[in-house]
């Protein structure tokens, strides 16, 4: 496989086996994306695996917020306060997508709760990584996190991988410090889902749009 395939290859997995990942697959993963590019060479990332019981004790404890209401503090936004299109409706486009393919209506705000809870199972994958960074990084290692995390993605599909990148996580910032034993100087970015694919998970049906390059790319000479 050459990079150009494992670009168009690499998605938003939703709906995972529950086919373990070898430990030494991950960690070979993890450390092979480290050779993504960072600014001044910091390497801004911090990365945890989690599998087996530690990833079961973290679902229940989230699955027990979540059934008592309970909310944390997210040490950051997921998207800006004020989402002006075509921003905003990209975001609309897609989740009415993936519901589409759920066959579950906008209506169905129950049905559409029960499955964002998914996230926080992590789609039923085996594994998960955790993204973290010291607070005292800015914007710029930010977009080092990215590079890092798109890096492992696709080095993830080239070993027959799927995996889902879950800001969603910034949700339970104290839930998931505590598991991971992340210090006071640490925020947690983002989790990802890895495992094999269930390609008969209805959501995994799902090929979201790119905008036209003729919105998006500009050439000057």
């Amino acid at each position: 496989m050459d990079v150009r395939d494992a670009v168009q290859a690499r998605r938003s997995v939703r709906g995972f086996l529950d086919t373990p990942v070898e430990l030494a697959t991950l960690r070979g993963l993890a450390e092979a994306a480290a050779r993504a590019p960072s600014g001044g060479n910091l390497q801004p990332w911090h990365v945890h695996i989690v599998h087996g019981d530690a990833l079961a004790r973290l679902k229940a404890m989230v699955a027990a917020k979540l059934m008592r209401g309970e909310t944390e503090t997210p040490d950051y936004a997921v998207y800006p306060l004020e989402l002006d299109d075509p921003y905003r409706a990209r975001r609309s486009e897609v989740g009415e997508a993936l519901y589409g393919h759920l066959g579950i209506p906008r209506a169905d705000r129950d049905a559409r709760r029960r499955w964002f809870a998914e996230n926080f199972r992590f789609f039923g994958a085996p594994a998960a990584y955790f993204c973290s960074v010291d607070r005292e990084m800015g914007p710029p290692q930010w977009s080092d996190l990215g590079m890092y995390l798109q890096t492992l993605m696709l080095l993830a599909v080239e070993a027959g991988l799927a995996t889902c990148p879950q800001e969603c996580w910034a949700m339970f910032p104290e839930t998931v410090g505590v598991t991971l034993g992340l210090p006071e100087g640490r925020m947690l970015f983002c989790g990802v889902a890895i495992g094999f694919e269930d390609i008969d998970a209805p959501a995994n049906a799902l090929r979201s749009e790119r905008a036209d390059a003729g919105e998006w790319l500009s050439v000057v000479a």
